[in-house]
């Protein structure tokens, strides 16, 4: 398998996303996190897993019961995760991102 690497961005998101749920309802954002981390493991076992995004080298998983999505690319030595981003916000706001 394929080690996965997060950009900083999109963990940043990952943590806002999680503090919001978890002020609606103690242990929501604890689902969240594990929802996504649940997708990483299968993206990481399966990267064709997600479905590709667009016409470029990006796939998109759909994240179960939350509306979010993991934008990701399967590079040669790993597996980037470009974002987390909520399905219905700010379409492809990520897509200047580069590794690092």
């Amino acid at each position: 398998m394929k080690p996965v690497i997060i950009h900083s961005q999109a963990k940043v998101e990952l943590d806002k996303a999680i503090a919001f749920y978890e002020k609606q309802r103690a242990g929501l954002g604890l689902d969240l996190q594990t929802a996504v981390e649940g997708a990483i493991g299968r993206i990481q076992q399966h990267p064709q897993l997600g479905a590709p995004y667009k016409s470029i080298d990006v796939r998109q998983y759909v994240i179960r019961r939350f509306p979010y999505m993991i934008f990701y690319a399967e590079l040669e030595e790993a597996i980037w995760i470009v974002a987390v981003a909520h399905g219905k916000r700010k379409p492809e706001y990520w897509s200047r991102r580069r590794m690092g």
